[in-house]
């Protein structure tokens, strides 16, 4: 299916970025000064690839449909798991955000705890997550799903695609994603 294997080959991009939050927070413990900067485009991948257009395209797209046509476990599922730990990876990522601005005014030691926290917390979230999607979420949606329904997820899906690469969104943050892991993940 269209739609759930691209969602699959995202979450590998996603799983990416967090080998790199990772690494970069491993540098901060052993001794390393906080880069701002990449910490920014950690963030902003964040945001802008992994919430906006891979959990646009869940939320909008696949989600709403299992809970309209799958019932009351889809709903609690959705509900009531993957849309709660959405905003849990979102609340992560401003807690990481007001941390680097504080350290940035002020670099003690406090805020490169909050740095840490922030991003680890969004990355242990984020992977025990991505598995339940790609083990248990998105296997239920294709088991379950009629194949009329799925039609039209891949569809929705495709339309969501063509306007984001016509607003450059893949290639501008796969690219941060690139300049990041050579940074991050290279030697590791």
């Amino acid at each position: 299916m269209y739609s759930i294997d691209l969602m699959v080959k995202e979450h590998e991009n996603i799983l990416k970025l967090i080998d790199v939050i990772r690494n970069a927070c491993c540098e901060i413990l052993d001794g390393a000064e906080v880069n701002v900067e990449d910490f920014e485009k950690m963030i902003q991948f964040a945001r802008n690839y992994a919430d906006k257009h891979h959990h646009g395209k869940e939320e909008i797209i696949l989600f709403s449909k299992m809970t309209e046509h799958l019932g009351e476990l889809a709903e609690k599922l959705i509900n009531h798991g993957m849309l709660v730990e959405h905003d849990l990876g979102r609340l992560h990522m401003s807690e990481l955000e007001t941390s680097l601005h504080q350290y940035r005014d002020n670099p003690k030691t406090i805020y490169k705890l909050g740095i840490i926290g922030g991003a680890v917390g969004y990355a242990n979230l984020l992977t025990r997550h991505i598995d339940k999607e790609n083990n248990a979420v998105f296997k239920f949606a294709e088991k379950n799903l009629s194949s009329e329904v799925l039609e039209s997820v891949d569809e929705l899906t495709k339309d969501f695609e063509r306007n984001a690469q016509e607003q450059g969104v893949q290639d501008k943050y796969l690219g941060i994603l690139e300049e990041l892991a050579s940074k991050y993940c290279s030697n590791k």
